[in-house]
């Protein structure tokens, strides 16, 4: 399942995003928002970032203006590393290198066919593990130290 979520800046590249996991068959919900009136994008990274961080969902998608917002938002959760990404090259390393978890999108600052091509390469990618699972590790340890 993939959780997908927005504010107001990044709401007509998310439908355009989940026109796109519709034709691929993907299993998705829509988080919010639903029109384009002035929203705070943390109610919304906050919604998707949870129902990652907790197993709900294992992958999330998110977007705003420019992608700064949510990324912020959405890691501090533990178990999230969300990846702001700007190029199809860029997606893909999130997932192969550092396991990405939700793709963070900027929806000012894409066109829609970019932001296709990094989702496809986004959610195509499949995490190598081996020496990056080693940094994924001194990450996850670094969590629970702040947790306590």
């Amino acid at each position: 399942m993939i959780v997908v979520g927005s504010d107001h800046g990044g709401l007509e590249l998310k439908e355009a995003v989940k026109r796109l996991l519709a034709e691929r068959g993907e299993t998705f919900e829509d988080c919010g928002t639903d029109n384009g009136n002035s929203v705070d994008y943390p109610d919304f990274g906050i919604k998707v970032a949870r129902r990652v961080s907790n197993g709900e969902a294992g992958k999330g998608i998110l977007l705003c203006g420019t992608g700064i917002g949510m990324s912020i938002v959405a890691n501090k959760f533990p178990r999230v590393r969300a990846a702001l990404a700007t190029d199809a090259f860029m997606a893909r390393m999130a997932k192969e290198h550092n396991n990405a978890n939700i793709l963070v999108l900027g929806g000012r600052v894409l066109e829609e066919a970019v932001a296709r091509e990094m989702v496809i390469a986004w959610l195509d990618g499949v995490y190598e593990g081996g020496r990056h699972q080693g940094r994924l590790d001194k990450i996850a340890a670094l969590e629970r130290e702040l947790m306590k």
